[in-house]
């Protein structure tokens, strides 16, 4: 299995087309949500490659970038790997994205990235702010994966300051819903 990914991630440096480097990217991500190949895409540095897409302007690139690394992020070794690599910023800023399957893959690394190191990063009043308007929001998934990230990451004391915080306010950092 290991040859197959490395043949995969030297493939992706090696393709000029954007519609392979996509297969290939698309490939590596779904092979990131079997945790046999963790340990495997860890070694090959797969998560670095994910973390670069994420700074990509190919919307396709992103996206499998964020559910790559979404799919990588229960591993604790991963999760240790995407916070020392200012993971947190990158996804943070994919919030923002216009596909709703990157915002909800972002916050869902979000929530796997959590520790009690991490928590008050995670936590801050933007990052609440959107949570909350995303728990707004009129897509089912949007809504309630927004509505457990509340629920589940942060405190009862926090939340309620980001609402008092939001209070007149239309936008939570300039965030705008995805589309869906």
């Amino acid at each position: 299995m290991r040859i197959l990914f490395q043949m995969l991630l030297s493939q992706s440096f090696r393709i000029v087309t954007v519609k392979a480097k996509e297969q290939v990217l698309a490939n590596l991500a779904n092979f990131a949500y079997d945790p046999k190949n963790t340990e495997y895409l860890r070694q090959l540095q797969v998560t670095d490659l994910f973390l670069d897409m994420l700074t990509e302007k190919n919307e396709n690139f992103i996206e499998f970038g964020m559910g790559g690394l979404c799919n990588l992020s229960m591993d604790p070794d991963c999760r240790d790997l995407i916070l020392d690599s200012d993971g947190i910023s990158l996804i943070t800023n994919c919030l923002s994205n216009q596909r709703e399957e990157t915002v909800l893959s972002a916050i869902t690394t979000l929530m796997n990235l959590v520790t009690p190191a991490s928590q008050s990063q995670l936590t801050e009043p933007g990052i609440l702010q959107c949570m909350l308007r995303f728990s707004l929001a009129e897509s089912p998934r949007l809504h309630n994966l927004a509505a457990v990230f509340l629920q589940d990451c942060c405190t009862k004391d926090q939340v309620r300051q980001a609402e008092q915080q939001m209070q007149g306010q239309q936008m939570a950092v300039g965030i705008p819903l995805p589309k869906d």
